[in-house]
């Protein structure tokens, strides 16, 4: 095989570019020419116009044969950006996301998510898992990623959650995940990370509140076990939503049935959205998300 036709025969770069700005006439026109001008070829692309908010937004996937860098992409883009007043993003396709997991004493979600990145079906790179608890040590440390064990009581709580900032610092972490982490996170630590931290949680609230959430389910006939995935707010489990599973049940099914279901429904929510949000097909739009899946 010759030189040229092995130059010829090698994947074009992959990248993402995602935005959100208001809404007018010739967006879509000046995106696309950019990238035509640019050299590069739209692989795919999603748009969604928002009527309630006069909101629009975008995710193009796009590949560039010639070389170039994200860095070079994003300065060229910069004047079309601030031409339309966009929030936007350009990133490679093929890089893995670096990603937190924190976790108590429920280990279900955490035991899914190391396996979904370990086989590749999620695509990330765990940079640690922080618990309040040793119980899972031995487990994280079977797939070769650091714990880090951060103690939480009322009087050390912002201690703590100093610690888990510095660390998201230090290992240069785009997203944490809150697999079973049964933490309240301050209003500051919120703030801070604003949608940079995603949730799961039994989607039985406001109903069934407090202790064995699926044994009062039981108690009431519950016909549908379902999880709600978002991303986290100062306003406990009311951040918007991202994806919500749900699984039909029967009359015969016992409460620790129940639990068994619903530990299922919430790792499959929870995988969804960490994958999406990873994907960058994610924007926010108010107490809302616009998922491009």
């Amino acid at each position: 095989m010759s030189e040229q036709s092995t130059r010829a025969a090698a994947p074009a770069d992959q990248y993402v570019l995602t935005l959100f700005c208001p809404d007018k006439q010739g967006i879509v026109h000046a995106v696309s020419s950019y990238l035509f001008m640019t050299g590069c070829n739209i692989e795919d692309s999603q748009q969604f116009g928002d009527h309630d908010t006069g909101l629009f937004f975008m995710r193009v996937h796009f590949s560039a044969d010639a070389p170039v860098t994200v860095e070079k992409l994003r300065a060229s883009f910069a004047a079309i950006g601030d031409s339309f007043q966009m929030d936007w993003q350009i990133n490679r396709a093929d890089e893995k996301m670096r990603i937190l997991l924190m976790v108590s004493r429920f280990g279900h979600c955490l035991n899914d998510l190391l396996f979904r990145a370990r086989t590749g079906a999620l695509p990330v790179e765990i940079a640690g898992v922080v618990s309040n608890h040793t119980d899972f040590a031995e487990l994280v440390s079977s797939y070769n990623i650091p714990f880090h064990h951060i103690p939480v009581t009322r009087d050390n709580k912002p201690e703590a959650e100093a610690k888990l900032l510095e660390l998201v610092r230090e290992e240069d972490v785009e997203l944490v995940v809150l697999a079973r982490y049964m933490q309240v996170l301050s209003d500051d630590l919120c703030k801070q990370l604003s949608g940079r931290i995603i949730n799961i949680h039994h989607s039985f609230l406001p109903s069934f509140k407090g202790a064995k959430p699926y044994h009062q389910a039981h108690a009431r006939g519950v016909k549908l076990i379902g999880a709600t995935a978002h991303y986290v707010t100062a306003d406990l489990d009311e951040g918007p939503i991202i994806e919500q599973e749900v699984e039909r049940v029967g009359h015969d099914v016992t409460p620790d049935q129940l639990v068994a279901i619903g530990r299922d429904v919430e790792c499959q929510a929870l995988a969804r959205a960490v994958k999406w949000h990873a994907e960058r097909r994610i924007l926010l739009n108010g107490r809302r998300t616009v998922v491009f899946a």
